[in-house]
C-alpha cells in the first residue's frame, strides 16, 4: 500500500489494519510521534490527516490511503506549524517534552481551522494530556500564535 506522509509517498508493507503510529515509527523510522496510551486518550500520537488532528495509535494505516499525513518532523515546513513551534519555544512550554509533538500538532490544527480561537476553542481543542502540567504555557503559546 502507498501512503503520503510529510509530502512523500511511501510504500508500506504492514497490514492495512496496523495502527498508523507503528508504520510511522517502526517502518518509516520517524520517531517524533510518540506512543502514550494506545487508546486515543492522551494525544501523544497526534498527527494531522488532511489538516485534522488525529490519534495515530488507533487509526488504521489502510484508512489514510489518498490522504495527506503530516507528522512533527515536517511541521516546520508549514507556516502555521512554524509559528506554533516558535511560540512553544518563546513560552518555554516543554518540560519533559514527551507529549509536546502531539500538543504542537493539535495546536497547529486548531490555528489552521480557527485562526483567532476563543478561550473556549483553545480549551476544547487542546485536550492532549501533559504529565508535567504545562497547560497554562500551552494555552499562552496558542494565544500568542493567534495574535499573530
Amino acid at each position: 500500500m502507498e501512503v503520503t506522509i510529510n509530502g512523500k509517498r511511501h510504500q508500506v508493507t504492514m497490514a492495512d489494519d496496523t495502527p498508523l503510529l507503528w508504520v510511522i515509527r517502526d517502518e518509516l523510522g520517524m520517531t517524533g510521534t510518540k506512543y502514550g496510551c494506545g487508546i486515543a486518550q492522551c494525544g501523544a500520537c497526534t498527527v494531522l490527516i488532511d489538516g485534522q488532528a488525529t490519534r495515530s495509535c488507533v487509526t488504521p494505516v489502510g484508512s489514510v490511503a489518498g490522504q495527506q499525513v503530516t507528522t512533527i518532523e515536517a511541521i516546520g515546513d508549514d507556516a502555521v506549524g512554524r509559528r506554533v513551534v516558535e511560540a512553544w519555544v518563546a513560552n518555554q512550554v516543554p518540560q519533559c517534552g514527551y507529549c509536546q509533538s502531539g500538543q504542537v500538532m493539535a495546536a497547529t490544527a486548531l490555528i489552521k481551522q480557527t485562526p483567532k480561537p476563543s478561550e473556549q476553542d483553545i480549551a476544547a481543542a487542546m485536550v492532549n494530556l501533559c504529565r508535567c502540567g504545562t497547560y497554562n504555557a500551552i494555552a499562552a503559546a496558542v494565544r500568542q500564535v493567534a495574535q499573530g
